[in-house]
């Protein structure tokens, strides 16, 4: 039985500033070690419910190096193997193989969200906001449905209440979620502190995999566009003349494909 733990630092019990999720900054050692240590509890949920293959994939845009490189892996549980240094959403090898389900630890809410704790979607600055057809989306919503794509669901969603909030409503209250914090703004958070953060990732994990029949894959109705509403001109002009894609307005870019999968590629690759 194999699944998929896709994971990010925003959502993270005791990160509330960018300093603690941007390679090379002060704050950052701070941040990997809660990062990994929210992930273990996810791998040590997934062995409970009887999970013999663990795969995790760092998606967190660190900067520099660390960009998808942002788990320490010398504090990794060493029952699971990790991916690092792949463009986000650009390995899908273990979808296309098969897992029972994708578990999200660390996610954070979509750009905008007025409690969501350094929300944003993809880019801090450069988006706006994400639609796949007419669902505004976040990076759950991305994720979730990257793994749809090859029918997997998703079981877990760890973070602050506003990025559960926001998943539960994408992908129906079946999902299990577990909350470490409660954003009070953008920058603060009434948080759960990291030990029992962690019992509660781990406990959440082994329930979501054992009730599994509650969930079912995304999958955004085809044909799909992908429409992503930038923060000003200049950002869009990656976009110009980019097959498969259309700015629509200065600011708005269109990508179309059969399915979510084809848009998004257009769009992202």
């Amino acid at each position: 039985m194999r699944v998929l733990i896709m994971t990010d630092m925003e959502g993270v019990s005791g990160i509330i500033r960018w300093e603690q999720v941007g390679g090379g900054k002060e704050m950052f050692e701070e941040g990997r070690v809660l990062y990994t240590e929210e992930i273990n509890a996810a791998v040590r949920g997934a062995k409970a419910a009887g999970v013999d293959e663990i795969v995790v994939i760092d998606c967190h845009g660190a900067g520099g190096p660390w960009t998808f490189n942002s788990l320490i892996p010398e504090r990794l549980d060493p029952d699971c193997e990790w991916v690092a240094g792949h463009k986000w959403s650009g390995y899908t090898k273990p979808l296309e193989d098969g897992c029972v389900a994708a578990l999200f630890v660390g996610m954070h809410a979509m750009a905008g969200t007025p409690d969501g704790v350094l929300c944003h979607t993809v880019s801090g600055t450069g988006w706006h906001s994400l639609h796949f057809n007419d669902t505004v989306v976040g990076e759950t919503g991305i994720n979730a449905a990257l793994c749809g794509n090859w029918t997997c669901p998703v079981a877990l969603v760890t973070g602050d209440e506003a990025v559960c909030r926001e998943a539960k409503a994408l992908l129906g209250d079946g999902l299990t979620t577990v909350a470490v914090k409660t954003g009070l703004g953008r920058f603060s958070a009434r948080q759960i502190p990291p030990l029992r953060a962690r019992q509660m990732i781990e406990a959440g994990a082994r329930e979501a995999l054992g009730r599994l029949d509650q969930v079912q894959p995304y999958a955004p109705a085809s044909p799909t566009s992908v429409t992503v509403v930038l923060a000003t001109p200049h950002d869009a002009e990656q976009y110009q003349n980019k097959p498969g894609v259309e700015l629509v307005e200065p600011r708005t870019a269109v990508a179309r494909g059969a399915d979510w999968w084809e848009a998004w590629r257009n769009l992202w690759f």
